[in-house]
């Protein structure tokens, strides 16, 4: 209804009986129509009704974990060893705190004969990546190639890197461990070292610090790299708080890990060996490994080999390789592969610095997936996969973290750029591959649609005329126990001319409790397809609901098993009609994988 008032005015104010102002109404009304008018407020206090004070009560945190222009909690790091000392538990970030618990893998990390290490050096760290709850972001860097590696490590130049907790939450699911950095450098950092490495009382309560920092934000351990200089007595306590650290974080960090950079040697010179030896041998004797400098030559590996004493501990040498290439290095780049290959040669383990280079130093930021994929395909063949420890139900949408676009339920909800590292699902394998007979096959994340979260899984390729038996492409290799009757469904969509059906690897549970499963023999499996009119298929679909649009296609499936294990998961991909060169696509929207006991739909429809 228009009206004649105009509407930017303030209508008039007169007196109420009780002295009060009241804004006047453009409407008269009746005596009897004043108690309609009065407020809650109004009401006496003995009315009955109920009353609610709200106070406002500052937040007790440091203005630096909110960010100065949304006011949002992030994620930071400590910059002086004030900060550090000062350090309380009661005053700690509560936003920053890791959800996921590190996932169990096999094989265990102890277990495993040559381990990866990402250090991720990230244009200085906390990033978008430093909003805990998640951010608007158009191109941010991410990882998801986490069945690749063994630990991550979260580096900047702080004096103690805190990571954020969006990074441990994803690298936990993996089962990947998640270690934070302390280090010193130049002129301050001598100083700083001086000082808490002077004597016993000091260095234990940095070393005491730092492992109630790491079981309070619930990560696993620490890269302690000193770059500096250390006099006499520093350098000889330097071995003695090392074996302190290592020995507090193994007690009371559930997987706790503590690694040594080549840096000084024991005579307290700053001088990168490049190598582990006997002059830098001492530090590495009193903690969980060592991570060389990267100007190493194959000489240098040798001689590692003939380190006297070494015995076990080889796979605890993480010879480093800056992708950067930076210096007098093997590889680098795109050719980081020649570096691992040589590495492998001699059976070390290998600390990977920098892979954010395929994102920094490529200027079309959208191309950054493309690119991290194809560097990480260079480097797989000297790469060794291994499977998180998972429990059912098990369900993956594919989401990396990231999108274009929100979808919930297969539609677009927000049209939107995002960026939430904790909303990553379980990853897939990424991977492009060279098949017989002139067949390929790729898979790869896509943001162009998805059915949750950000992205879907895209797989593509080629059946050439000649190939008659299907294409099997690999989507996740890991370890779940399964049902003795197990209910699964993947959501696809496939293109023209091609039928598609899941298939598994699975090996005898029992063997799977091993500590060496190289040789487990697995078998292939190809569950039972259950058809719309199968009363599981309907019970399942009943309880679906509308989850899933009417574009993709549902296929459930059954497989009865006793005392096996889940391995791999793949998709079987055969042409239909004549022979004849197809390109295919395939595109997949969820797999989920749960006992045949129909749970309530929001057991598996998790919106990120």
């Amino acid at each position: 209804m228009a009206m004649n008032a105009d509407l930017n005015e303030r209508p008039p104010r007169r007196k109420r009986e009780d002295g009060e102002e009241r804004e006047d109404v453009l409407v008269k009304r009746g005596k009897s129509d004043v108690s309609s008018l009065e407020s809650c407020l109004d009401q006496p206090m003995d009315s009955g009704s109920i009353h609610e004070v709200i106070k406002f009560t500052p937040s007790s945190l440091p203005v630096k974990h909110y960010d100065i222009d949304t006011t949002e909690p992030i994620s930071c790091g400590l910059t002086t060893m004030d900060d550090l000392l000062s350090w309380k538990r009661s005053e700690a970030n509560p936003f920053n705190v890791a959800s996921v618990p590190l996932a169990p893998r096999e094989p265990p990390l102890a277990t495993s004969p040559r381990r990866t290490l990402v250090s991720h050096d990230m244009m200085g760290g906390y990033l978008e990546d430093r909003f805990i709850q998640g951010t608007y972001s158009v191109a941010p860097y991410v990882f998801y190639h986490w069945q690749y590696i063994d630990i991550f490590n979260y580096f900047t130049h702080n004096l103690v890197t805190i990571p954020p907790a969006v990074w441990t939450n994803a690298a936990h699911k993996h089962g990947v461990v998640m270690i934070g950095t302390f280090i010193t450098e130049w002129t301050d950092g001598k100083t700083m070292c001086e000082s808490f490495l002077k004597d016993e009382e000091s260095y234990r309560a940095v070393a005491d610090k730092l492992v109630q920092i790491s079981r309070c934000y619930g990560f696993d351990g620490w890269l302690v790299n000193i770059e500096n200089s250390l006099s006499e007595v520093a350098v000889n306590n330097t071995p003695l708080f090392l074996r302190y650290l290592t020995d507090q974080m193994h007690l009371r960090v559930s997987g706790g890990l503590v690694l040594w950079y080549d840096s000084v040697i024991d005579s307290g010179h700053l001088q990168w060996q490049n190598e582990l030896n006997q002059k830098n041998r001492i530090f590495f004797d009193a903690c969980d490994g060592f991570f060389t400098n990267y100007n190493w030559t194959e000489q240098n590996l040798e001689a590692m080999k003939d380190l006297g004493g070494l015995g076990d501990r080889q796979a605890d040498v993480y010879v480093g390789v800056d992708v950067f290439a930076r210096g007098q290095v093997v590889g680098g780049m795109f050719e980081t592969n020649k570096a691992l290959d040589v590495i492998r040669k001699h059976n070390f383990s290998v600390a990977i610095f920098a892979p954010g280079w395929v994102y920094e130093t490529h200027e079309d930021k959208s191309e950054f997936p493309r690119n991290q994929d194809k560097f990480w395909a260079l480097l797989s063949d000297s790469l060794y996969v291994h499977r998180p420890s998972l429990s059912l139900p098990f369900i993956s949408s594919f989401c990396q973290g990231f999108g274009k676009d929100l979808y919930w339920r297969g539609k677009r909800e927000s049209e939107r750029s995002w960026f939430n590292l904790s909303a990553q699902e379980i990853q897939p394998l990424y991977y492009h591959t060279e098949l017989e007979g002139g067949a390929w096959l790729r898979s790869r994340g896509c943001p162009e649609d998805a059915l949750s979260g950000g992205r879907s899984l895209v797989l593509e390729g080629l059946i050439p005329s000649s190939h008659t038996s299907p294409v099997c492409a690999k989507i996740f290799s890991l370890h779940v126990p399964l049902a003795e009757k197990t209910l699964l469904s993947v959501v696809y969509k496939p293109s023209a001319g091609i039928s598609v059906n899941l298939e598994l690897k699975t090996a005898d549970a029992n063997l799977c409790t091993h500590i060496d499963m190289q040789n487990i023999q697995v078998s292939s499996v190809s569950p039972e397809r259950l058809d719309e009119g199968h009363q599981l298929h309907r019970r399942f679909t009943e309880l679906c609901g509308n989850l899933v649009p009417s574009d993709w296609t549902v296929r459930c499936s059954q497989l009865e098993l006793r005392g096996c294990a889940l391995r791999e998961v793949c998709l079987s991909i055969q042409r239909d009609g004549e022979p004849e060169d197809t390109h295919f696509s395939c595109r997949l929207g969820q797999i989920l994988v749960m006992m045949s006991l129909i749970p309530e739909p929001q057991l598996y429809s998790i919106k990120p």
